[in-house]
C-alpha cells in the first residue's frame, strides 16, 4: 500500500492564517462543541464524585439520570459552563502563538512544540476557566441522589438563575475569592499534562495513520482519526489526576495530597477506572469534533496567498 502523498502544507501555521476570521470561526466552533459534549461531562462528573456507588459505570449513570432527573438534567450548568468558550479561544490563540514562538527559534519537532504549546496553553486557560468550572460542577452534580455539597435548600434548585446565584454566595460565604480558585492547582496537575500530552500525541498518530493511508485519503480524514486516537491515550494517562481535582473541586477537599490519599484509601485501584469509560468517549468525540472543526477553521480562515498549498 503506497503511502498518503504528503500535501505542500500538513500543519497550518499562524503566520498563514486571517487572525480575525479564525478567531470568529472558533468562538462558534466552541460553543457548538461544548452543546455536543456536554451530557457526557455530567455523567463523568457524576461518577467521579458519587460517593456511594449510586451509579454502575457510564450507561447505568445515563440511564438512571434520565429516568430519575429527565433530560436537561444532562445540560444543568451548562449555560454558566458555555462562559468557558471565551478561555478556549485565549487557549487556542496560546497554542498557536507558542508555536509560532517556537517556531521562530527554530523548533521544528512537531511533538515538542505540541508538548510545550498545549502545556502553556493550558495554563493560560485554566486560569481563566476555573471559577466557571468550579460553579458548573457544583450545579452539575446536584440531583436526586442526596449530593448536595453546599446544602442548598431544593426550592432554589427550580431556578437556573437561583441556583447559580445561591451557589456563587455560598461558595463566596465559606471560601471567600480564593474558593472559586478551589481545585485551581490540582486542575494545572490534571489539565497541563493533559493537553500537554494530546498535542504531543497528536502529530504522532498523525504522521503514523498518513504513512499507512492510501494516496486519495484526505488530510482531514486522517486528522479526524489522529485526534481521537491522541484523546483517548491522554486519558489513560491523566485519569487519577482528573478524578482527584474533581474530589477537590466538589467535595471541598483542602490540598492536593490529602485528596490524593483520601481517594486512593476510598477506591484503591479504582483510582484509575473510575469515570474513565466516560472521559474516554467523552474525549473520542470531543477530540474528533474539535478536530475535525479546528482543522477545517485553519483551512477556511488561510490567506489568500497560501490557498493553493493546502490540501483537504
Amino acid at each position: 500500500m503506497e503511502p498518503l502523498e504528503a500535501p505542500g502544507v500538513i500543519t497550518i501555521e499562524w503566520e498563514m492564517l486571517d487572525k480575525p476570521r479564525f478567531v470568529t470561526f472558533s468562538v462558534f466552533n466552541s460553543l457548538i462543541l461544548r452543546c455536543l459534549v456536554y451530557p457526557l461531562t455530567v455523567v463523568k462528573t457524576r461518577l467521579q464524585v458519587q460517593s456511594a456507588y449510586n451509579y454502575n459505570g457510564t450507561c447505568d449513570a445515563l440511564s438512571k439520570i434520565l429516568k430519575v432527573e429527565g433530560f436537561k438534567s444532562l445540560y444543568r450548568g451548562f449555560w454558566i459552563n458555555s462562559m468557558q468558550i471565551f478561555s478556549g479561544i485565549g487557549y487556542i490563540i496560546t497554542y498557536e502563538k507558542v508555536r509560532d514562538s517556537l517556531h521562530q527559534r527554530g523548533v521544528s519537532d512537531l511533538r515538542v512544540k505540541g508538548l510545550i504549546g498545549g502545556g502553556v496553553s493550558s495554563l493560560v486557560g485554566q486560569t481563566l476557566i476555573t471559577p466557571f468550572d468550579v460553579v458548573s460542577q457544583h450545579i452539575m452534580v446536584l440531583g436526586r441522589n442526596g449530593i448536595n455539597p453546599l446544602n442548598l435548600p431544593a426550592d432554589v434548585l427550580q431556578s437556573r438563575l437561583r441556583t447559580f446565584s445561591r451557589v456563587c454566595s455560598e461558595v463566596y460565604r465559606r471560601d471567600g475569592p480564593i474558593g472559586f480558585y478551589r481545585g485551581y492547582f490540582a486542575s494545572l496537575i490534571a489539565y497541563v499534562p493533559g493537553s500537554a500530552f494530546w498535542w504531543a500525541f497528536y502529530p504522532v498518530y498523525q504522521e503514523a495513520l498518513i504513512s499507512l493511508s492510501p494516496p486519495w485519503t484526505p488530510l482531514l480524514a486522517v486528522q479526524c482519526m489522529a485526534g481521537p486516537l491522541s484523546g483517548v491515550t491522554t486519558c489513560v494517562f491523566t485519569n487519577p489526576a482528573d478524578i482527584v481535582r474533581a474530589r477537590i473541586q466538589v467535595q471541598r477537599l483542602d490540598s492536593w495530597t490529602r485528596a490524593l490519599r483520601y481517594v486512593w484509601r476510598t477506591e484503591g485501584l479504582r483510582i484509575f477506572t473510575i469515570g474513565l469509560s466516560a472521559r474516554m468517549l467523552q474525549s473520542s468525540i470531543s477530540s474528533f469534533l474539535l478536530v475535525s472543526g479546528y482543522e477545517s477553521l485553519k483551512r477556511l480562515s488561510v490567506s489568500e496567498e497560501y490557498k493553493h498549498r493546502i490540501r483537504w
